[in-house]
């Protein structure tokens, strides 16, 4: 295995504008943002869906982990697509296209089987549509912005539009004029955004001129470089922590603790906002200090939302901040989904190894980890799903211990001082 490089000479630039990296960043972070508001849309429609189509929850369970599955699939298998001919853009294109076009279908089906097949497609299609915005930011940005680019373009506008946005949005859509008009309606910022992109965002020069042989571009070849490695170890602790809580800590509110719906339901709202300030604060402090430093803390700080409603018998106000705080953590999910990767290996294999530490994420936190952790609360208890989330927590935080610095101003700076 090798420690982590700085990119490899030779490699294009993209010449800095910082006009044109704020365009990217806005454009790509509304993409992203609408990309999640589109898969999230099935979680907050599911009420109104189960009544019309009479589904159950095994069905509601198997549209959410086919989904997650299709989406770790694309990520890897596009993304190493995408290195393999040394192009972006049409990629993202097309990620937009598809994923706009599958949530119209979505409101369309009249039966399981249809949706299902929808939301399999759904997957697929923005499964690389985070390694290959990542990729695109990454190289429009300067060095001294790389990680809070990547944080706000995925974890500020993802939580701002995919999970605070979406469910006001998209329930008042459903009350007004129905469920499938909610579906129609949530598929029109992506050909929207499409067009400018299109329009305003170039092929990235480095990107477009590097050309990989396909062995180079396999698992293992990812794997074999120890930071690819271990973003994918903290991913599968990262995401089956934070899926496992955004699935189980509403029921631990509602059950145990017995906290009134009206209550609970704006304290997983302001929860929702978390990511973003998270990943602003954390990918802000990682292009000063480091990426590895703010990685150990945010992974270790995802714990303290579980903990506190396990242990801390408190007002929801009080509750609700603490599990703020916890959830801010997440904020380093930029950073080992993107940041870590790309500046390991340089920008050649960036969205492969990208959308590997992101397809195994989604296979076992978005499918294995939920269906362990339900599997836990029906013999145990509720308090056992919690007590799995944080122990992923804990595991994502210590699992990044072990990575090697990728910051080379922050280890020049070191050196300095040295």
């Amino acid at each position: 295995m090798t420690p982590a490089a700085a990119p490899p000479a030779g490699e294009a630039r993209v010449p800095h504008s910082l006009r044109y990296e704020i365009t990217v960043l806005l454009l790509l972070g509304l993409s992203f943002g609408f990309a999640y508001f589109d898969r999230m849309a099935m979680t907050f429609l599911a009420p109104f869906v189960i009544e019309d189509l009479s589904l159950n929850n095994t069905q509601i369970g198997a549209l959410g982990a086919g989904l997650s599955l299709t989406w770790a699939l694309g990520a890897y298998f596009v993304g190493r697509w995408s290195d393999s001919i040394g192009r972006r853009k049409p990629f993202l294109l097309a990620a937009l296209v598809i994923f706009s076009f599958c949530s119209v279908l979505s409101g369309l089906a009249h039966s399981f089987g249809a949706l299902f097949a929808a939301r399999l497609v759904m997957g697929a299609a923005e499964g690389p549509f985070l390694p290959v915005c990542l990729a695109i930011m990454a190289a429009a940005s300067a060095d001294s912005r790389r990680g809070l680019n990547a944080g706000v373009m995925q974890n500020a506008f993802g939580s701002l539009i995919g999970t605070a946005l979406a469910p006001i949005v998209l329930v008042w859509l459903a009350q007004a004029y129905g469920w499938r008009t909610a579906f129609y309606l949530a598929g029109v910022p992506g050909l929207v955004l499409a067009f400018l992109i299109w329009r305003c965002i170039a092929e990235p020069p480095r990107a477009a001129g590097a050309r990989v042989k396909v062995e180079g571009l396999s698992p293992w070849s990812m794997l074999a470089h120890r930071n690819v490695l271990l973003c994918s170890i903290v991913s599968c602790f990262a995401v089956g922590s934070s899926v496992i809580g955004s699935i189980f800590m509403p029921l631990y509110l509602d059950g145990p603790l017995a906290i009134d719906p009206a209550t609970w339901k704006w304290m997983m709202a302001v929860v929702g906002l978390c990511p973003g300030v998270g990943a602003i604060l954390i990918t802000a402090l990682s292009d000063r200090i480091g990426r590895k430093p703010p990685m150990i803390v945010g992974g270790l700080m995802m714990a303290l939302g579980p903990l506190a409603l396990l242990y801390l018998h408190a007002s929801p106000t009080v509750l609700t901040m603490m599990m703020f705080v916890g959830w801010m953590g997440m904020g380093i999910f930029p950073l080992f989904m993107g940041v870590v990767p790309a500046e390991t290996l340089g920008a050649a294999r960036a969205g492969t190894a990208m959308g590997l530490v992101v397809g195994i994420g989604e296979i076992t936190g978005g499918v294995v980890g939920p269906v362990v952790a339900g599997q836990l609360a029906d013999h145990f208890s509720l308090a056992t799903a919690l007590w799995l989330q944080i122990v992923l927590a804990l595991g994502g935080g210590l699992t990044a211990l072990l990575l090697a610095e990728t910051n080379q101003r922050a280890l020049a700076h070191r050196g300095s001082i040295a």
